[in-house]
């Protein structure tokens, strides 16, 4: 039976960052991915994500600077440019949204942090960027450091520092069952579609199937599975959408959040709902997108950034696995402390490398520099659901 210091489960952003930090650190590694490697059936694939140190949380904020310095460390180990920085603003309604900040509330956390910003009105925003058609009722936080991550290939360096530090990553290898030792001694048995495992610590990073290994331990994250979606658009000019003139945004409305990107590689535009709340399990997904969904958003784009001549070019489905108010997992589980659970609620890409490195840390050190503290196990489901892209 083939024993590692470190085994890893999920082999998307999280997992792939915590392979390659846990294999830095000197650890036997091994990783499992159900798929293939770089698979699109979860919800670490396709091209953008959204980078920034803005949040509404202290503790969100703090991860998301250690995140910053963890991406530098991957661009500088890797020798490839993962992280394009534009600027972004956060469009909110100066009437209070249920569970939402207001953009001044949002400005505050920014100075609390000492994080760069600008609190803009709708007209100062609509002078900077031409592109918007923002109505007086709205605010607008800027904030510079926000970006892009690209995201298929951020996944991909991962895996390749991963192996280059001595991590053998599987693919197309199951995960079936995870059991700790117990009286056997310390660690865990690993089976899976193709053989049996043994490790001293082993970090789940499953996403939506997380439960399939969990429920054996007498455990459950209650998740909201979800099939979502983004949306290419080719504007009728698109030069005026190049990241040197247009922001990464998030907009806020009474009913939905929205979110999008400026060209990125390509003359198109990507925009998208925040949870759509399309339910569905993993083995439902369709892959299909939602004619009704693209109506809603082509029309919210056209009253917010209104372009006659724009064109749908291509819709992309995700999966989104939302934890109760939408709240991080990073940690060991208080009955099994060899078993450490990474879960992301569908906003955790910008934070990737820094959750697998924190995840490695406690696998072989036992803790962490970072606070975690907020990130437990959930105890309650009674929380709503939140917007945090």
């Amino acid at each position: 039976m083939a024993q590692y210091d470190v085994a890893v489960v999920g082999l998307g952003a999280l997992g792939s960052a915590a392979a390659y930090y846990a294999a830095k650190k000197g650890a036997k590694v091994i990783g499992f991915e159900q798929f293939e490697l770089g698979h699109v059936r979860g919800a670490s694939h396709d091209t953008s994500r959204i980078v920034r140190t803005s949040y509404d949380q202290s503790q969100y904020v703090a991860l998301a600077k250690s995140a910053y310095k963890d991406w530098a460390h991957l661009e500088d180990a890797s020798k490839q440019k993962l992280l394009t920085i534009t600027g972004g603003v956060v469009v909110i309604p100066k009437d209070d949204m249920p569970n939402t900040p207001t953009a001044t509330e949002w400005a505050n956390c920014m100075k609390a942090n000492d994080l760069p910003y600008e609190l803009l009105t709708a007209g100062e925003s609509n002078k900077r960027w031409p592109q918007f058609n923002l109505k007086d009722d709205y605010q607008v936080v800027y904030t510079p450091d926000t970006g892009i991550a690209h995201a298929a290939k951020s996944v991909m360096t991962m895996q390749f520092l991963a192996r280059f530090n001595g991590a053998e990553l599987k693919e197309h290898t199951k995960v079936e069952r995870v059991t700790p030792r117990g009286s056997a001694g310390p660690g865990v048995t690993i089976e899976t579609s193709k053989g049996t495992y043994t490790a001293k610590k082993i970090i789940l990073a499953a996403d939506a199937w997380i439960n399939e290994l969990l429920s054996p331990l007498g455990l459950h994250i209650p998740l909201e599975v979800m099939q979502e979606q983004v949306t290419y658009f080719k504007p009728s000019d698109p030069t005026k959408y190049s990241p040197e003139r247009f922001p990464v945004w998030i907009l806020g409305t009474p009913e939905q959040w929205y979110y999008g990107f400026p060209t990125f590689g390509e003359p198109t535009i990507k925009c998208a709902h925040d949870t759509a709340k399309n339910h569905m399990t993993p083995a439902e997904r369709t892959f299909e997108p939602s004619p009704k969904l693209l109506e809603q958003l082509t029309s919210a784009m056209q009253d917010f950034i209104p372009d006659s001549g724009r064109k749908v070019m291509r819709t992309v489905t995700c999966q989104y696995a939302i934890t109760p108010d939408r709240q991080f997992i990073i940690t060991p589980l208080d009955r099994y402390q060899d078993i450490i659970v990474t879960q992301g609620a569908a906003h955790a890409f910008k934070f990737a490398p820094a959750i697998g490195r924190v995840a490695a840390e406690l696998a072989i050190d036992g803790q962490t520099t970072d606070d975690i503290s907020k990130f437990g196990f959930p105890a309650s489901v009674d929380t709503p659901l939140k917007a945090k892209i």
